[in-house]
């Protein structure tokens, strides 16, 4: 079973740590009048995740589902949550959308850069982020009512860690990054880009940045970010 934490007001994260990988799979659940998941998480966390949601809202209720980019931890489960939650439309980027939609049993509707949806009470802006954490189809979502980032693999930390932290997360992270011999080192590439696009997540003033390996984060996104923006530079 997952662990449940509630990170703001209806907004839970649903955790589960993989002792092979040494890492969590975090996904994130939106209790509104129109709920949103944020990552399905891998196919064989499925049975797991579904649990966890089901004890917060009827499933079937599930009425949006969204991820960064196509990755098996991302969107693996997407087909299995569309099965089981009729009513749910997957939301993303327009390039995923289009390159990747195929693999969706139902439709997925494509949002353009800086585009708002509203889940009822709570009101989500689509960024836009090529190659952040990595592919080009590669987007976040910002919550504009309680000022949450959802980062992906932004802010990757390892271990069995604490749901959510109010000290920086920059050292796990340079540890993730920089192990040259780990798996994920330099796994977050750094672009012509990579630098401007940061500074406009900073630009949002982030109070919760909602993280999809490791703890998540209350306190000054902006100043985090702008670490995070400092450790890319010293790759």
């Amino acid at each position: 079973m997952a662990r449940i934490d509630e990170i703001e007001s209806d907004v839970f994260r649903l955790s589960i740590f993989s002792t092979e990988s040494g890492f969590q799979y975090n996904a994130f659940l939106v209790r509104d009048e129109e709920p949103l998941l944020y990552h399905t998480g891998p196919k064989s966390l499925f049975f797991q995740f579904s649990q966890a949601v089901a004890s917060l809202i009827d499933v079937k209720q599930l009425r949006w589902i969204s991820y960064s980019h196509f990755e098996s931890d991302e969107c693996g489960a997407l087909n299995e949550w569309l099965t089981i939650a009729p009513q749910a439309e997957a939301v993303i980027g327009i390039v995923g959308a289009a390159v990747n939609g195929e693999f969706a049993i139902r439709p997925i509707r494509s949002l353009q850069d800086n585009e708002v949806f509203s889940t009822g009470k709570k009101s989500f802006r689509y960024l836009r982020t090529p190659h952040l954490p990595h592919g080009w189809d590669a987007g976040l979502l910002f919550e504009e009512t309680d000022r949450i980032l959802f980062t992906s693999d932004l802010f990757h930390q390892n271990g069995d860690v604490e749901p959510v932290t109010e000290a920086s997360l920059i050292d796990r992270f340079k540890e993730v990054l920089q192990n040259s011999q780990g798996p994920f080192s330099n796994y977050i590439p750094y672009t012509m880009h990579t630098e401007q696009m940061l500074r406009k997540l900073a630009d949002l003033e982030p109070k919760t940045l909602a993280v999809m390996h490791g703890s998540s984060y209350k306190g000054d996104g902006k100043s985090a970010i702008e670490e995070l923006i400092k450790v890319f530079q010293e790759m």
